[in-house]
């Protein structure tokens, strides 16, 4: 609900929709700084914020441990704008899941398994894994995320995750698509938005108006991953 009046003029109409709009203030709980809210449209597009104005928004993400990911079959069909139909319009759309550019990479199997279980591009998950650890499970960054996917352990413990666990390749991989697929939910398809809010925080990509953040390392993250995932995408001909 929302009162436009003309500036000075103080009707009685004006006045019990200002009161209308600060009782519905105070009703409406003050939302935590990390918590991520949508508001779907009658027309079924979606507005996301961390700081919800309107009653009708709902919880999306919650920080940190008690928010649990929502089940894969919540997730719909989402999309990837960075898929093989943008680079030949013209051509066949190729299983995804069938790139002959795929086939003998590392930790292949835990891949597709999960890209398969979360509807995300085999090779973008290659990509982040190149850019994110260079394939060592073993990896530790100095703020401390862990292993293949470079999860953080609130990351990790959002998804139910133990810190040892992301040591394992299959349970890594496991977390980071999961997250990843809810990030390309959350900015509707957008791959630049979801890699920085992998990198950055998906905070900060609302924050800074649902653009990539003009963090000097998120700069350069991004098209970095989309380097690795350009050249895991075979380019094939019409026919």
């Amino acid at each position: 609900m929302e009162a436009k009046t003309k500036r000075g003029v103080g009707s009685t109409a004006a006045r019990l929709a200002r009161l209308a709009m600060a009782a519905i203030a105070l009703a409406w709980p003050l939302a935590a700084a990390a918590d991520i809210y949508v508001l779907v449209e009658p027309n079924g597009s979606k507005r996301f914020s961390n700081q919800p104005d309107d009653p009708r928004y709902r919880l999306f993400l919650k920080e940190p441990t008690e928010y649990r990911l929502k089940p894969a079959r919540t997730l719909g069909n989402v999309r990837n704008p960075g898929d093989y139909r943008l680079r030949n319009p013209s051509a066949r759309r190729p299983n995804p899941y069938d790139n002959p550019l795929l086939k003998g990479r590392p930790f292949q199997a835990h891949v597709q398994t999960a890209a398969r279980r979360h509807e995300v591009d085999p090779a973008l998950v290659h990509a982040v894994i190149a850019a994110e650890s260079g394939y060592n499970p073993k990896a530790v960054s100095n703020k401390g995320a862990i292993g293949l996917m470079q999860i953080m352990p609130d990351t990790g413990r959002r998804f139910g995750a133990k810190v040892t666990e992301l040591y394992s390749p299959r349970q890594n991989i496991a977390v980071g698509v999961r997250y990843l697929a809810e990030l390309i939910e959350m900015f509707d398809g957008d791959i630049e938005l979801a890699l920085a809010s992998y990198n950055a925080g998906e905070n900060a990509v609302i924050r800074y108006g649902r653009k990539v953040p003009p963090y000097p390392e998120t700069r350069m993250y991004v098209p970095r991953v989309l380097r690795y995932y350009q050249s895991l995408t075979p380019t094939y001909s019409a026919g």
